[in-house]
């Protein structure tokens, strides 16, 4: 396996390789939240009840939080690519497993080892990118190699739960492991090699930790997709305090114009990173307080994903640029464990709004949340 120790020149931009590390990420979104638009399908399967069920997404998330800074730290000498199709090879072992899991104990272990597999994953996915090009095309690399999540999110995940309802979850999880299988060959075939750190290369969490910049932009990173996901995860028991737009339609929108946000922020970001991180958070405020104001929410659900399809390019490639090429892929772990964390304290906190009756109040709460995320760009996000 041949080494590449240069990024690539702006006279080869790697498409292939990039758009192997979005079906990556496009592999990894449907696994994890595929279960969830599957549940009384899986408990039937299982015999166990709808809320055991919901805990194989809860695994899933757990083993990506535990995973991703220490295994990116245990295999920072194994060179790039050597790791990523071992993570992908894991995606490959362990749906396969859930697809023919005999019992819930089963499928409890390989949805949390399927985890660990997708937390190496998102440590990795955007420090891939970023070394495969010159420092002025970073930025749209990373939006081309992120953009798997929002078309996992918007058409993959609603076309697995339908496929799902009519062969079957088992026939669903297995279809996920040939997706693994065929992208795998893809990889090996597509994506370049870069070699591991090893020695006095290699660099300390506690350096990255302390690098100028990293801590206030991990605490944007927790901030804003807390903002987000506080929301966006209880979304349908707000529109209907509404009693307004369909939530199918609601999610259509927000995924399309999310993918416009991310391929209007592969063009710019290179360019004006402070200015685009800066306004979305400015548009997200703003789309927010009108969710919470107007009857008619759907025109401001499309402009809540216009201002927030960029969020993970803006924010990574910041960290990005704060590192060197032998720190990425730990300040993109740290980052990826962070944003897990984020998810689950933002559906405990939607969760309780929820319960307690006040659905109505999540944009006023998401508003605040941004306000702050948004002080804090402005105060250090340099440009």
């Amino acid at each position: 396996m041949q080494i590449t120790k240069q990024k690539e020149t702006a006279t080869h931009f790697p498409l292939a390789g990039l758009i192997a590390l979005a079906l990556s990420g496009f592999l990894a979104i449907m696994t994890e939240t595929l279960p969830a638009g599957l549940l009384p399908e899986i408990a039937a399967g299982l015999h166990i009840t709808t809320g055991s069920a919901g805990q194989l997404v809860t695994l899933y998330a757990m083993g990506s939080i535990l995973a991703a800074i220490p295994v990116i730290a245990a295999t920072r000498s194994w060179t790039r690519k050597h790791l990523f199709l071992t993570a992908i090879g894991g995606f490959l072992v362990f749906n396969t497993l859930t697809a023919v899991a005999v019992n819930y104990w089963m499928a409890l272990l390989a949805r949390f080892a399927v985890g660990v597999a997708a937390g190496v994953v998102w440590g990795m996915l955007a420090g891939y990118a970023r070394r495969m090009v010159s420092d002025d095309l970073a930025g749209r690399a990373m939006a081309i190699a992120l953009v798997g999540t929002p078309i996992a999110l918007s058409f993959g995940v609603p076309a697995g739960t339908w496929l799902g309802s009519q062969l079957g979850w088992r026939l669903v999880f297995g279809i996920m492991s040939i997706f693994a299988a065929v992208l795998l060959v893809f990889v090996i075939r597509a994506l370049p090699d870069f070699p591991g750190t090893r020695g006095r290369e290699a660099v300390s969490y506690r350096t990255v930790w302390q690098t100028p910049g990293v801590r206030p932009l991990l605490l944007v990173t927790l901030l804003w997709l807390g903002a987000h996901n506080s929301f966006y995860t209880y979304i349908a028991p707000f529109l209907q305090a509404k009693h307004t737009a369909n939530v199918d339609v609601s999610l259509l929108v927000f995924g399309i114009a999310a993918l416009m946000s991310i391929f209007l922020t592969g063009v710019l970001i290179d360019r004006h990173l402070r200015r685009l991180a800066i306004g979305s958070l400015v548009l997200f405020v703003i789309s927010a307080v009108l969710l919470g104001l107007t009857s008619t929410p759907i025109i401001w659900i499309g402009l809540w994903g216009l201002s927030f399809g960029g969020a993970a390019t803006l924010l990574q490639t910041a960290l990005g640029q704060r590192v060197s090429d032998a720190a990425l892929d730990i300040v993109m772990s740290l980052n990826a464990t962070v944003w897990n964390v984020s998810i689950a304290l933002a559906g405990a906190l939607g969760g309780l709004l929820v319960q307690a009756g006040g659905a109505i109040l999540l944009p006023w709460v998401t508003a605040v949340i941004a306000g702050v995320a948004l002080l804090v760009v402005i105060r250090y996000l340099q440009a």
